[in-house]
């Protein structure tokens, strides 16, 4: 999933109106007036465009003959694109989309834990440990904090070798990232380190059922600091 945060004038236009649609600026089936947002964003029609091409392929519009480009209805929308994700964070959707990770989280991750303590390699167990302690490292650095926690869950599933499970890292790191980013910016999340190594350990010692419920003790713990953040303003 291709981010365009960040480039240049082109990522600037896809930021802003794919934020302006996921926020509701533009209702379904609005059609988008392209000439005009050209003058409004004061870029060429080449620039507009090429930005409109991007937000086609997430799913936000589309473009038809005679009726012009217009706003998809949101079933249409690829909700786990990471632009997307960051749109509805930064848009007052945020609620909704940390509730939705927190439901599907609970249903994947317990049970790779589980699969995970039966199936791991050795090889696994160093990519565990590795980003276990690129997590210690990080303290205090959000970026490389959000890093090490997407590299475990990422090995998490990766030990499972299941390779379809292994793949839903396309589904849950976007959603990851954007979770650190909310519960960071209020500074006031548990230390994840203690409640990761204990799932680490279990999977370690071949225990199924403890890393399950491991697992299941992250998860509450990482809803908590989510409700948390969601109640407080975010720190200067």
């Amino acid at each position: 999933m291709v981010s365009y945060a960040g480039r240049g004038v082109h990522g600037q236009v896809v930021r802003r109106l794919g934020a302006r649609i996921v926020a509701g600026d533009f209702a379904e089936g609005d059609i988008l007036d392209v000439r005009a947002l050209g003058e409004e964003l004061d870029v060429s029609l080449t620039v507009m465009r090429e930005a409109l091409k991007v937000l086609a392929g997430k799913g936000l519009i589309d473009a038809r003959q005679k009726r012009g480009t217009f706003v998809r209805p949101r079933s249409a929308w690829h909700l786990l694109d990471a632009d997307v994700i960051r749109w509805r964070m930064d848009g007052g959707d945020g609620r909704r989309l940390m509730r939705d990770l927190v439901d599907i989280r609970g249903v994947v991750e317990p049970a790779a834990a589980h699969r995970a303590a039966l199936r791991r390699t050795d090889a696994d167990l160093t990519a565990l440990e590795a980003a276990l302690a690129a997590m210690e490292r990080a303290r205090g650095d959000l970026a490389a904090e959000a890093e090490a926690d997407a590299a475990f869950h990422r090995a998490l599933l990766s030990a499972t070798g299941n390779e379809l499970l292994a793949r839903l890292e396309l589904i849950l790191e976007p959603g990851l990232r954007e979770r650190d980013r909310l519960v960071h910016a209020h500074g006031d999340a548990d230390d994840p380190v203690p409640s990761h190594r204990r799932v680490l350990e279990a999977v370690r010692d071949r225990d199924a059922p403890r890393a399950e419920l491991a697992m299941l003790d992250l998860l509450a713990k990482a809803a908590e600091d989510v409700d948390r953040a969601a109640a407080r303003p975010a720190r200067r």
